[in-house]
């Protein structure tokens, strides 16, 4: 009887946690202002002059491919976007310097480099696309 109570608790506890990391996965936060900003020098690359998009992905991480598909393609719709993919295990002072626990992890820098938002988890394009439409200066 008390293997079955343990069993029950254990899948509720599973089913839980997979409820929540269900509704936070792929959502954007607000970065602290006190997080250091990020330079061409640091990623290799230049700046986007609208937004740059940071993945930090590891090799055998499946949705860190999707992820890499959908940024990609937000880049190539527009020229003033930058994605930069980095393997976190490659770049591990970064991975170190930004809290990056799992993989994809995306920073959402401004042209600036200030790192504004961060989306941890696969994230989803009306999610990115909300935080790209708030980085836009009011017209």
């Amino acid at each position: 009887m008390t293997g079955l109570i343990v069993a029950l608790v254990a899948v509720a506890v599973a089913a839980a946690f997979g409820l929540y990391r269900r509704i936070t996965d792929g959502r954007a936060r607000p970065v602290r202002e006190d997080v250091p900003r990020l330079h061409p020098s640091h990623l290799g690359r230049e700046l986007g002059t609208e937004a740059t998009l940071v993945q930090f992905s590891s090799p055998v991480c499946a949705p860190c491919r999707t992820t890499h598909t959908l940024l990609a393609s937000l880049a190539a719709e527009d020229p003033g976007l930058v994605h930069i993919d980095l393997d976190a295990t490659e770049h591990l002072g970064l991975t170190e310097r930004f809290g990056i626990l799992r993989t994809p992890t995306v920073l959402v820098l401004d042209p600036g480099g200030a790192v504004r938002e961060r989306i941890t988890g696969a994230p989803r394009r009306p999610e990115v696309l909300r935080v790209l439409a708030a980085l836009q200066p009011s017209a």
